[in-house]
């Protein structure tokens, strides 16, 4: 998951995996994101789609990332994404019970928000 210790969680952006296309908002590419905040009660948003998405990366790489590490990453596709929106999508998320907010400052995915995603991938 996003726990990875030598991971650093702030300041320093994902790196962005050859051949990954982040960002692919086609309907069905982002549908496990859709159901992901349809059950947890939210609305869907394309920011919270883009940062559930970083969420998603790091964690399959078992990397830890925080608030700093995910808006670097999206500021690799979108310009002009502000600290602050990133933050509250990030809180949302964890009053939501999607994410968790770790003591070292980086985020990871419940274990059922993480099934949820992951059950996605292998079809």
């Amino acid at each position: 998951m996003l726990t990875s210790p030598a991971s650093t969680s702030s300041g320093t952006p994902l790196p962005i995996p050859k051949g990954q296309r982040a960002f692919d908002f086609e309907r069905s590419t982002n549908e496990h994101i859709r159901e992901l905040l349809h059950y947890y009660g939210l609305r869907t948003s394309l920011i919270r789609i883009k940062v559930i998405d970083a969420l998603l990366v790091a964690a399959r790489e078992g990397r830890a990332v925080g608030g700093r590490g995910v808006h670097g990453y999206l500021q690799a596709f979108v310009s002009g994404i502000q600290f602050i929106s990133v933050r509250e999508v990030l809180k949302r998320l964890c009053e939501e019970g999607v994410i968790v907010f770790q003591p070292d400052k980086s985020y990871r995915f419940t274990g059922e928000a993480y099934a949820m995603l992951e059950q996605h991938a292998d079809r």
